[in-house]
């Protein structure tokens, strides 16, 4: 697939001059740092080593105050406590967070994850009813409830409090919550505003913390890594409050993990030090598992086990489960794939929407990804559920998937989510219609750019400035993720060195050199294998790329991670 590289806007050259004398580094890299914010020595400092100390204030959230109060009469009134979370990873992690810190001072405490398909996404009615029966007086809700302004009415009307804990944008009502903590509310002047669902329940245990005597600190920075996890898998920016967060996460996941996730990392054999990408790809799924195929009740209990038979039998049931997501997933992305393929009509289209009764609900969310990846446009895939057709809708860089659905509203019983991501529901007698106006409406607003994808480049160097001193700064950069990306170079007039190698059929191991009798480094293009004899041929070729060290039999070497090529 082709694809287009955007030069990110290149900084001042006096302020790359200055920076890169006040803090010692090439002008490479203060060109980078600049580019992400960092324009003086203060910064740098901050950026290059974060500081628990910078975290902010709990209390500056609007209503923080009156949550802990409210918790605290909860203890003193020996009133039974719900934690309620989504069954995502955000949601889990963030119920295994609060309630493990919760529990730990005051024993009348329990979970609730609903049902992804009895109840859905959310504040249930399930839910609600639930803890009316279990004689719950507080619910906490975490990752969700922002919305649920009927439900939380009607557990007050049951004489239930509620303590919204989210991250998500409100709506013009909040529900009637005793307090609503979320950093996106208009009238809060919080500093950080993309904290995860679990950094703000972190935020709430670190107000108890403050306040309660009998709370216990070492836990609190103990769940860092819960945080770290939520804060990758959730996709959130990793910058400010958040990269500190993930930063020290990230060390407690890698020296002194929860047992429950240093279970699922021991099944998932990692080698070396793990970095965000690793939950990514690896972690954040097989906790997803849980809710995907079965429920993820058992995801929560799993990072709340300590014993290690117990938590080794639920990490290996979640692993199993996440064995029959990649199945499932598998296999309906050959489906749709082949449903795209099977006419001109559905090839050409500038949207795909698809539907077939059987998909498994759980996996669709991930299909309509796949299926960016291969055609790369807005998609939405659908499925039966509860006689109703319902599915996910994803998005390419650029384009509003959540405003494409608002002009389809009348077709729709109901849907929700965000530029890039929602979820929707609607009658199946109306897919049809559904697809044609859905096509009408992405043709009418996608541009052509935005219908290819993109590679934004950080700044063009040769090869000669990469050693292992600049590998060693870019590394401190870390932790990568949105809004701090790991930095793409472009690199001109290549071409490759000795014969390459085909691994597996399908990616790409060579050694490249600049010019002539210029310097050699080591590549390897996952999934670029079809540029074999291309690449062979000896012709000219720029490339994009990310710089990573490899790891051989010991030795250690820095090797050009392929993004993109592009032949003279």
């Amino acid at each position: 697939m082709v694809k287009r590289w955007v030069q990110k806007e290149l900084p001042d050259e006096e302020d790359v001059q200055r920076l890169s004398q006040e803090i010692n580094v090439n002008e490479v890299l203060a060109t980078v740092l600049l580019q992400r914010g960092v324009k003086d020595f203060d910064q740098a400092k901050q950026y290059f080593r974060p500081s628990l100390d910078d975290l902010h204030d709990p209390f500056l959230m609007k209503d923080m105050d009156v949550a802990v109060d409210r918790i605290l009469k909860a203890f003193k009134q020996r009133e039974k406590i719900l934690i309620y979370g989504d069954y995502d990873v955000d949601g889990t992690t963030s119920v295994a967070t609060l309630y493990r810190f919760i529990k730990s001072m005051y024993p009348n405490c329990d979970f609730y994850i609903p049902d992804r398909y009895k109840e859905g996404y959310g504040i249930s009615e399930k839910g609600i009813e639930w803890a009316k029966e279990s004689n719950i007086k507080l619910i906490i809700s975490l990752d969700c409830g922002i919305k649920a302004v009927n439900l939380v009415g009607k557990a007050k009307s049951y004489g239930i409090d509620f303590i919204i804990c989210d991250h998500h944008l409100p709506g013009d009502e909040l529900p009637p919550a005793v307090a609503v903590l979320d950093p996106k509310r208009k009238d809060c002047e919080y500093p950080f505003k993309e904290l995860s669902g679990c950094g703000v329940g972190f935020k709430l245990a670190q107000a108890l913390a403050k306040v309660s005597s009998e709370a216990d600190e070492k836990l609190l920075w103990q769940s860092l890594d819960f945080v770290a996890v939520s804060i990758a898998a959730d996709i959130v920016p990793i910058t400010g409050e958040n990269r500190i967060l993930a930063h020290f996460g990230l060390e407690v996941l890698n020296k002194h993990p929860s047992a429950g996730l240093k279970a699922l990392i021991d099944l998932g054999s990692y080698k070396g030090k793990l970095a965000i990408m690793n939950i990514v790809f690896g972690i954040g799924p097989r906790i997803n598992a849980a809710g995907r195929m079965e429920h993820a009740h058992s995801a929560v209990r799993l990072l709340l086990a300590e014993d290690e038979a117990e938590t080794y039998r639920l990490a290996k049931l979640i692993n199993e489960s996440n064995t029959r997501r990649k199945d499932f997933d598998s296999q309906i992305t050959n489906e749709a794939i082949n449903m795209i393929e099977a006419n001109d009509r559905t090839l050409s289209s500038k949207s795909t929407v698809l539907f077939k009764s059987d998909w498994h609900k759980g996996v669709i969310g991930i299909v309509a990804s796949r299926c960016i990846d291969k055609y790369y446009r807005p998609t939405v895939i659908l499925t039966e559920s509860n006689r109703k057709a319902t599915g996910s809708a994803r998005s390419v860089n650029g384009f509003d998937i959540y405003e494409a659905l608002c002009e389809c509203e009348d077709l729709l019983d109901q849907f929700g989510g965000h530029m890039y991501a929602a979820g929707l529901t609607l009658e199946i007698d109306k897919v049809e219609e559904f697809r044609t106006r859905f096509e009408k409406t992405v043709s009418e607003k996608i541009t052509e750019e935005q219908l290819i994808p993109r590679i934004d480049v950080d700044y063009q160097i040769d090869l000669d400035v990469i050693d292992t001193k600049f590998y060693n700064i870019l590394r401190q950069m870390a932790p990568f993720g949105p809004q701090n990306m790991q930095p793409i170079f472009v690199t001109e007039n290549l071409r490759v060195h000795d014969r390459p190698r085909l691994l597996k059929g399908e990616h790409l191991k060579f050694k490249v050199v600049q010019g002539e009798g210029g310097k050699i480094m080591e590549a390897i293009g996952f999934g670029f294998g079809q540029y074999y004899d291309l690449v062979n041929s000896g012709m000219r070729f720029k490339m994009a790329y990310t710089i990573e060290e490899n790891t051989y039999m010991g030795n250690k070497s820095l090797q050009l991670y392929v993004k993109d090529i592009k032949f003279d």
